[in-house]
């Protein structure tokens, strides 16, 4: 099955779409703070500080 350029830009944009709704989802339930957090830690290990 051969996909057309309009079957591939509508493919395009509902992954975006679902991206965009599970990092929004991923902001309300506060996961943002939480993988900002654990990205510091790693960061300061590898530099030597932490």
């Amino acid at each position: 099955m051969k996909l057309t350029d309009k079957h591939r830009k509508i493919i395009a944009i509902l992954s975006l779409c679902a991206g965009i709704a599970f990092v929004i989802a991923g902001i309300f339930r506060g996961e943002a703070e939480t993988v900002f957090n654990k990205a510091t830690r790693i960061c300061m290990e590898c530099i030597g500080i932490g």
